[in-house]
This record gives C-alpha cells, sequence and structure tokens, in this order.
C-alpha cells in the first residue's frame, strides 16, 4: 500500500501531492515516508513527510 498526501495551503489550494511508500526505518520501526522539493509563491523548500507505527519496533530491537 502506497499512503497518498495532499499539501494545501489555508483556503484549501492544492500545493503538492506526494505519495509515500512503505519503508522500514533503520531503527526497525516501520512506517512510509517520503522526501521532494516544491515551490511556493516562488520560494523552493525540501519537505520530508515520516509516518511511523507506533509499536512497530521488533522487541528485540527495542531492549538493546
Amino acid at each position: 500500500m502506497v499512503i497518498m498526501a495532499e499539501i494545501k495551503n489555508n483556503e484549501g489550494t492544492l500545493l503538492n501531492v506526494m505519495a509515500l511508500p512503505p519503508k522500514e526505518f533503520k531503527t526497525g520501526s516501520r512506517g512510509y515516508y517520503a522526501n521532494g522539493k516544491m515551490e511556493i509563491e516562488g520560494k523552493r523548500y525540501q519537505v520530508q513527510i515520516q509516518l511511523v507505527e507506533i509499536g512497530s519496533k521488533s522487541q528485540k530491537e527495542s531492549s538493546k
């Protein structure tokens, strides 16, 4: 499954759409992650979106 994230301004205008594929983080946790660049009013921004499943780190990893 891929999560789709929409970035909108306070007026509801769509500024960007990002796809967040599943990711297993170096910590052992699982979730979804994306990064990229976008432009808002002529200025460029770097964007990172991270969703981490709470409790997804294995017990063996978390006991270190």
